[in-house]
């Protein structure tokens, strides 16, 4: 990767605007019912400290919580620079690029944290919201999910290098900080490659998210495990892949046999029918839903290969809960009854459909709390 003296316009060209397809249909996960441990807010320099310049219009708050963090490097030189002041440059840097080459309305990303280990808010309003704990400011940082991510800006090119230790250990005071006002689960921190067609993080980043995830489960308790998907392709059998593998399918190849025909294949085209594919859920793996997969791949910036693996489920899935209705309802329908729970194929998420969800999450030794997200879809789709 070219080394640059500001953000990498390659990486960010794939962030045009504040593009959050299907945020509409995005349900907050919750903070009742979730035992947090108590954790220490790390210091975080807010917008008028490191100097920002006025957002260039209205910034979007969102009333829903975010339902995952994703974490990314700037792609910018290592320095060895690791002072408070560095810190702010990099942040009014960021600032000016996205603005001046991009012409978004302010920085891209909610939080950065410098070489140096200092951490900043990046977009107005960001610190706010979190302290509240209750909203998102809708941002710039991942195609796909800028209504329901929070983004993280780590200082540096982690293509071929770890970062600095100090760095790592702020962001996993800042990810705990995070999941613990968010009521997040530590599983649900992914890299930016998880969703669109990217090197960021960088492999060496990218590596250590699953030891990130560990240890801010440390702090705030839950399993770490993060989704499993399979990877679906047309005319033959898929496998099982997980976060952490190939950028566009998601993971190497493993044990399972996804197949190309089934209730994975009926769940996947439901799914797609929800953001907009004019297709029928009959369970064919064929070449108008290959179409279908490209066609949204090609929409969300993620890897253009007409197989649904990791970026494909993880743009395409949102949580699902009680009194939701439509294809995503129908999707988990379809699932619960091909892994032995009785459901009807309604679309409709009435108690019914909670009672299955909880009785399969039990079984699977899930958190039972009736909300199909990331992890519960994955065990579904497995």
């Amino acid at each position: 990767m070219t080394t640059v003296t500001g953000p990498n316009p390659r990486r960010r060209a794939l962030l045009t605007g504040a593009f959050a397809l299907g945020a509409a249909t995005v349900l907050p996960v919750g903070l009742a019912g979730r035992a947090r441990a108590a954790v220490d807010a790390p210091v975080i320099a807010d917008c008028a400290v490191w100097g920002a310049r006025p957002p260039g219009g209205p910034l979007t708050v969102l009333p829903t919580p975010p339902v995952k963090i994703i974490v990314h490097h700037t792609a910018t030189p290592n320095v060895t620079d690791h002072t408070r002041e560095q810190a702010f440059r990099l942040a009014r840097s960021m600032q000016n690029w996205a603005m001046e080459g991009r012409s978004w309305t302010d920085t891209g990303q909610h939080f950065s944290i410098s070489r140096g280990a200092y951490v900043v808010e990046g977009r107005h309003g960001s610190l706010a919201e979190l302290r509240r704990g209750t909203r998102t400011v809708e941002s710039a940082h991942c195609t796909g999910q800028n209504a329901v991510a929070i983004g993280i800006e780590n200082e540096g090119t982690y293509t071929s290098v770890d970062p600095r230790d100090a760095q790592y250990a702020a962001l996993v005071d800042l990810c705990a900080h995070i999941c613990h006002r968010y009521g997040l689960r530590a599983y649900q921190i992914y890299g930016h490659r998880d969703f669109n067609a990217t090197d960021c993080p960088g492999d060496r980043l990218y590596a250590l998210l699953p030891r990130l995830r560990r240890d801010v489960a440390a702090r705030i308790g839950g399993d770490p495990t993060a989704p499993l998907w399979p990877v679906l392709r047309a005319g033959g059998a898929g496998d099982a892949a997980g976060t952490g593998g190939a950028a566009g399918t998601g993971g190497a190849a493993g044990t399972g046999d996804a197949g190309a025909t089934g209730d994975q294949v009926r769940a996947l085209q439901h799914l797609l029918v929800a953001r907009g594919a004019a297709l029928t859920a009959d369970g064919s793996f064929g070449p108008a839903t290959e179409k279908a997969v490209r066609d949204f791949q090609g929409l969300v910036h993620a890897t253009a290969d007409g197989l649904a693996g990791n970026q494909t489920w993880h743009q395409l899935v949102a949580p699902v809960r009680r009194d939701a209705s439509g294809e995503a309802v129908r999707a988990v329908q379809v699932l619960l009854g091909a892994r032995g729970v009785p459901t009807t194929v309604d679309g409709v998420f009435d108690a019914g459909t909670q009672t299955a969800v909880t009785a399969f999450q039990t079984a699977a030794g899930l958190p039972a709390d009736g909300v199909v997200d990331a992890r519960t879809f994955g065990r579904l789709l497995g």
